[in-house]
């Protein structure tokens, strides 16, 4: 009789860390931060449309866009990067109007070449404006009709590896090209991804932090299966996003015991949810992680001057900057939760806003979700939910 082991296990360390260098043969995210960015930075220079207008949708736009709004307060770039990431008419067209079409560039991104909302939104595009190779630029699989397209329209195409998925494509073309159209320096990028690679697989200081949180999320999942994160600065809104999108598609699955996984993602901005998902934190049922996450230098001098009129009280404030005001804030609450005691939290602290530090905050978390993949036993690089709704979509929209 032979006999199969299958119920889930939670393995050892050492085991997870192999298994997650196992992984570096056939997924393709890993190398991405040692990759030649040459001709990638030759071609963004050759582009001299105002507009840089990205059509894709979830792992195709969020990360870019994560790292554009993350930088762009603090620098000043001559071109600017516009997302079409909906097919909400009011919105396409809210966005459209503020645009000089003939001055755009449309950097068209689908990993499959046939998602249904960019696509669309490219068709609509094509009916209002000429494109051409002057004006397009096409990211996809090699053997995609859309790479197909953009070879019949002599448009330039980069292709994106079958192995790299979309919500793990944010160091690839995908977000390279588009970043280096507008000025962002993408080999920054890459040296921050790299520096946190080097150090976990040569077991280094971050593969200790990544190992330990995936282990206790894991073994804590019955308890605490909701994971927030506290980011606070605005600039960090489409980390947020692509950190939801992350988090949610990679992990939501059965695991090999066909149990469903419910590591649940909530983000938050301080200090505006201070004001209203907190409370939920402090009083509410303990069944959430707190991850905050501060930039000590917002490159902003701003002072909260004094004031003539002592009406408005809070003296005591004037003469700080918002800067050190938000990172008060944060601390203040950080110190609130670990008052509770009994709610798990860690705080990451960024030094500043460069492409450098964004990618090192953005790699460990897919490190540390490729790690929580592993301890679950479950496929973290598919999404057959997902893919079951886009088939009942087909069929509906063919009858």
């Amino acid at each position: 009789m032979e006999y199969n082991k299958n119920f889930y296990q939670i393995h050892s360390n050492d085991d997870i860390f192999q298994r997650i260098k196992d992984e570096r043969k056939t997924i393709g995210y890993y190398h991405l931060p040692y990759q030649d960015t040459h001709d990638i930075k030759e071609y963004a220079s050759s582009i001299t449309k105002q507009h840089i207008v990205v059509l894709g949708i979830g792992g195709s736009s969020l990360g870019a866009r994560a790292i554009y709004e993350f930088l762009l307060p603090s620098n000043h770039y001559q071109k600017d990067l516009v997302f079409l990431e909906t097919i909400d008419p009011l919105k396409i067209n809210h966005c459209l109007v503020k645009l000089e079409l003939g001055d755009a560039h449309f950097v068209v991104i689908s990993k499959s070449g046939n998602t249904i909302e960019t696509i669309s939104l490219f068709k609509y595009l094509s009916a209002l404006v000429e494109i051409n190779n002057d004006n397009c630029t096409i990211i996809s699989e090699a053997e995609t009709k859309l790479t197909k397209f953009a070879q019949d329209n002599h448009i330039k195409a980069f292709e994106l590896p079958e192995n790299v998925g979309g919500r793990f494509s944010v160091f690839s073309v995908v977000g390279l090209v588009p970043l280096a159209m507008v000025g962002v320096d993408i080999d920054n990028l890459l040296n921050g991804a790299k520096r946190v690679s080097d150090s976990f697989f040569m077991q280094k200081d971050y593969y200790q932090p990544i190992i330990r949180k995936a282990r206790f999320l894991v073994e804590n999942k019955g308890r605490f299966n909701i994971n927030a994160i506290f980011s606070y600065s605005s600039s960090l809104e489409g980390f947020n996003k692509w950190y939801v999108q992350l988090w949610a598609e990679s992990l939501g699955k059965l695991n090999i015991n066909c149990t469903r996984q419910a590591l649940t993602p909530i983000a938050l901005i301080g200090p505006v949810d201070q004001h209203s998902f907190l409370q939920l934190i402090i009083d509410g049922v303990r069944d959430k992680t707190v991850t905050f996450i501060k930039i000590s230098d917002l490159k902003d001098n701003t002072i909260i001057p004094k004031s003539r009129d002592k009406n408005l009280g809070l003296e005591y404030a004037e003469g700080l900057s918002f800067n050190d005001l938000l990172n008060k804030q944060a601390d203040a609450i950080i110190q609130l939760v670990e008052e509770q005691a009994d709610i798990p939290c860690d705080v990451v602290t960024i030094s500043t806003v460069d492409e450098y530090n964004i990618a090192k905050l953005m790699f460990t978390y897919q490190l540390l979700v490729s790690a929580i993949g592993q301890f679950l036993q479950i496929n973290t690089y598919n999404q057959p939910g997902v893919e079951r709704g886009k088939v009942i979509l087909k069929e509906s929209l063919e009858h």
